[in-house]
């Protein structure tokens, strides 16, 4: 396992494998591990919002989301192949069989009321062994309010092995980041909008698309009035720094 630095970002080549094997790490030693991800719309934020670098910083380790950031390291002479593209879309369902089979426990926070709860059920129907309990993501996150303190009681009380936290970025690694000494959790996942697909509350690519570093089409196509800007303004952005890389 490696660690990879271009465009002022730093990711690891980490397999579906070298995943489960962190995780599984670290319930067993009761540690804490904090996994994060890079895509092409984290490295625009991460020159716009300076609060999620201190995230970065923090994190144990980083995951590539997304074809383009695969892309880009291979420019950058690393070696960087598909099977280092981790999505959630992917990662979801084997991880809960893993849990499942392994009697951890999960909390997933975040999403709309009720569609938590939705892609909760969906997932217990297809793995009934399933420790698994959500909170939606609508409340107040300002430290030390009533609301984020009634949340972090309701996972310390769950005592998770793993902890999801799906809230969109930079909102969920902010989050994170401000309460990172109250989780009561081994491992802590940011894990964007996976349970929105896996509830169906949005459109879901097929997966061989994201392979393809396409998924971004479906997705445009889907929810032009949501995502027009993260596909159609940022990657200009993206395309001024590696300008700016590659000259110096």
């Amino acid at each position: 396992m490696s660690v990879f630095s271009f465009l002022g970002i730093t990711v690891n080549d980490l397999t579906m494998e070298d995943f489960h094997r962190l995780i599984k790490d670290s319930i067993i030693m009761d540690t804490t591990c904090l996994i994060g991800y890079h895509n092409l719309h984290s490295l625009y934020i991460h020159y716009h919002a300076h609060g999620i670098r201190k995230f970065y910083n923090q994190a144990n380790f980083i995951h590539i989301d997304g074809m383009p950031l695969v892309f880009l390291g291979r420019l950058f002479g690393y070696p960087l192949q598909r099977k280092h593209r981790l999505a959630y879309l992917d990662l979801i369902h084997p991880l809960m069989k893993e849990a499942a089979r392994q009697r951890w426990r999960v909390f997933f926070i975040g999403s709309k009321p009720g569609v938590a709860d939705k892609a909760k059920n969906i997932l217990e129907d297809e793995i009934p062994e399933l420790q698994m309990e959500t909170m939606h993501g609508y409340f107040d996150v300002t430290p030390g309010s009533k609301e984020n303190e009634k949340v972090l009681e309701s996972i310390n009380a769950f005592k998770p092995n793993i902890l999801m936290v799906g809230m969109g970025m930079p909102r969920q690694e902010c989050w994170v980041l401000a309460n990172l000494n109250k989780l009561n959790a081994n491992v802590i996942l940011t894990t964007g909008a996976c349970m929105d697909y896996v509830a169906k509350a949005v459109p879901t690519p097929p997966r061989w698309m994201g392979q393809l570093g396409l998924e971004w089409v479906y997705r445009l196509l889907s929810e032009p009035k949501r995502l027009w800007r993260r596909y159609l303004v940022e990657p200009w952005f993206i395309l001024k720094l590696l300008i700016l890389e590659i000259i110096n």
